[in-house]
């Protein structure tokens, strides 16, 4: 059976994104495909994404997402405005503009797992409930390699139209890195229908994440490198952790304000001599629980962050490193992915971005009509420059995550803003564009930044 190839706007809710440089917009409403529209200017044509569903051979097996691209004529784009700019896109900065983490979470995962002709899709693909952040913090760890599973969400037990037809989209087929299963289905989560999936439970946030860091585990066959220990009562301080998670393929355990759960202390003894990071200062994880912790640790323990407020806690996190651990992001030439942080299940959503492409830290916002001030000096200071050559400079992206509700227009414009390379002058010895870490270079330099990757980096 071939689902009916229909228009994004009769199929997606405003949901716009970029995948390979070519940007879709997604609207969402409860039909039998997924499938796609960008309206290109006032030339009057569409391109359309038609996608099989179920394979001919079996009414069973969720084909592999092969998505078929068919230029058709249609209705004239009447006026810029109505191309979603910049709203959708700017010069340095990609929206995807969903009003829940179920929308954004398919978004963004068809964005980083496109596939079509040789390209397949992802192996297998993670289902969590809408509804629990830290199940999604938690299983960001799959998403990265060898498993490299991407999320999307279930809501009040069901699967909607929309995360259905992002997996049919998705089309996983088991592989060596998954165990052989096509979808690993994460505390309440909805299970579909005629795939090999696996069930992950737990009675609380804590047990949850340390069975899931025990999946990994037995899936790659190797014990993590790290342990990052995240809040599980205040999740605008988790929320950073996903990011990580799903690019390192670090576990997350959970500790509360003032104890750490046995299911955490259990996963931390059974793991042995692995380093493990808190994320947060002592307002969010306190030193008696600290010190619960190394008692149960056999490795080093560290505060990766010690902020108490979320915006400061997120870049202290992306400025952080320790050897193999740690974004190390305080040079230009980066992705950059903010959330709400109203919206905790968006860090869940949006962690494949992080875990694949270009590979940036999770930023926060409170507000969603301005960019806080610590967040605006953070990214100027590590503001792109070039002397003569724009065309030899390095850049930086930011991905937005949500609708306007959540991040507004005139905060994507302030952002880009901040992002876009400028021109500096050489020869004073201080930068005009960032902090005094943005010195000019010297002809000749790598303009890929002076800091080494360690061996972690994908």
């Amino acid at each position: 059976m071939r689902a009916e190839a229909l228009p994004f706007r009769e199929v997606f809710g405003r949901v716009r994104y970029f995948a390979s440089d070519l940007a879709f917009w997604i609207r969402t409403n409860p039909f039998r495909a997924l499938a796609g529209v960008l309206a290109l200017g006032a030339v009057g044509f569409g391109v359309y994404i038609g996608v099989d569903a179920l394979s001919d051979e079996s009414p069973n097996r969720l084909t592999s997402a092969a998505p078929q691209v068919v230029v058709v004529a249609g209705e004239p784009v009447e006026a810029p405005a109505e191309l979603g700019f910049p709203a959708f896109a700017t010069r340095n900065t990609t929206r995807v503009a969903g009003a829940d983490a179920v929308t954004n979470a398919a978004g963004v995962a068809l964005a980083t797992f496109p596939a079509g002709g040789a390209v397949e899709g992802p192996d297998a693909v993670t289902i969590v409930d809408s509804e629990d952040w830290a199940a999604g913090v938690a299983a960001a760890a799959l998403i990265a390699e060898p498993v490299g599973s991407p999320i999307l969400f279930s809501s009040g037990g069901e699967l909607s139209e929309l995360t259905a037809g992002a997996l049919a989209a998705l089309g996983p087929g088991g592989g060596a890195g998954t165990g052989g299963k096509e979808v690993f289905v994460v505390g309440e989560a909805a299970e579909p229908e005629g795939l090999k999936t696996r069930s992950i439970r737990g009675a609380s946030a804590a047990e949850l994440a340390a069975e899931l860091a025990a999946l990994r585990e037995e899936l790659t066959g190797d014990s993590p490198r790290h342990l990052v220990i995240a809040s599980s009562d205040a999740p605008e301080f988790a929320m950073p952790a996903a990011a990580w998670s799903a690019r390192s393929g670090d576990p997350v355990l959970f500790a509360q304000a003032n104890s750490v759960p046995e299911a955490t202390l259990d996963a931390i003894e059974k793991l042995g001599d692995v380093p493990i990071y808190i994320l947060g200062g002592e307002e969010v994880i306190s030193d008696k629980a600290a010190t619960a912790i190394e008692k149960a640790a056999e490795g080093s323990v560290k505060r990766a962050s010690d902020a108490d407020d979320p915006v400061t806690n997120a870049i202290e996190f992306a400025r952080y490193a320790d050897g193999t651990f740690g974004w190390d992001i305080n040079d230009p030439g980066h992705g950059f992915v903010i959330v709400n942080t109203a919206r905790p299940a968006d860090a869940a959503a949006a962690a494949p971005l992080s875990g694949t492409g270009k590979y940036g830290p999770l930023l926060l916002t409170e507000d969603a009509d301005s960019a806080p001030a610590e967040l605006e000096g953070y990214l100027l200071d590590l503001k792109p420059g070039f002397e003569t050559d724009p065309t030899r400079a390095i850049y930086n992206h930011i991905w937005i995550i949500g609708d306007e509700e959540s991040i507004s227009v005139e905060t994507q414009v302030m952002l880009d803003e901040i992002a876009e390379v400028a021109q500096v002058e050489s020869g004073s010895g201080e930068s005009i564009i960032g902090g005094a870490s943005q010195g000019t270079e010297p002809e000749g330099a790598d303009r890929g930044g002076s800091k080494k990757q360690d061996d972690s980096t994908p």
